[in-house]
């Protein structure tokens, strides 16, 4: 007696050929690959998809791009997970809520397994595309903060002596200092004093 067909098993039958990729399906396998701690390369992941690498690049845009879109899939989750919590300890906001953001954020990027991996198998590019706006990344980064900033100061709960889109610009090369120093200069990553630099810029004292 045979088995009846289901669409189900009827789909996972069809072959690989008649599946039909997307942009969106060739970002999810190329952030599991880096997930993974594989190498990000084009034509493997042209071919895994089995589409042409023109038809890949016209997806992407370029290799920077997509590693920029990864990146930034991190760091908006650990973004947002941030921001929620701050918003429940502490319902006020002003500095204390930008301050633990911050410092939370900061200290998930020290211990995100896949960027120490990513790090050290390819240093140069990886500081490149998280430091420059080589990928994107750093324009989304100064985006978010700038937001975060605007709403605090017209609401008056902090008043910097800069606007606000400097402000982000300076306390995110903070934080690359403060996240990313033992392989720009050697040093240990510290967190604390970040979050020191980031309340002075902010409100213009440290408590």
């Amino acid at each position: 007696m045979s088995t009846p067909a289901t669409p189900l098993s009827l789909a996972l039958s069809q072959r690989k050929s008649d599946e039909r990729a997307t942009p969106l399906t060739a970002f999810r396998m190329a952030r599991r690959w880096w997930l993974e701690g594989r190498r990000l390369n084009l034509s493997l992941l042209a071919e895994e998809l089995g589409v042409g690498r023109a038809t890949l690049m016209r997806w992407v845009g370029n290799k920077d791009l997509l590693m920029g879109e990864i990146l930034w899939s991190l760091y908006k989750g650990i973004y947002d997970q941030a921001i929620e919590k701050a918003k429940v300890d502490h319902p006020q906001k002003g500095i204390d809520f930008l301050g633990q953001i911050y410092n939370d954020v900061n200290i998930a990027l020290i211990n995100a397994k896949p960027m120490h991996d990513f790090l050290a198998a390819e240093p140069q590019w990886g500081l490149q595309l998280l430091t420059s706006n080589l990928s994107g990344l750093q324009k989304r980064l100064i985006d978010e903060w700038q937001a975060l900033f605007e709403e605090e100061i017209k609401a008056g709960r902090i008043n910097p002596e800069m606007d606000a889109d400097s402000l982000a610009y300076y306390i995110i090369r903070i934080g690359e200092g403060a996240i990313y120093c033992d392989l720009i200069c050697g040093r240990t990553p510290d967190p604390v004093r970040a979050a020191q630099a980031f309340r002075l810029l902010a409100n213009g004292h440290t408590r």
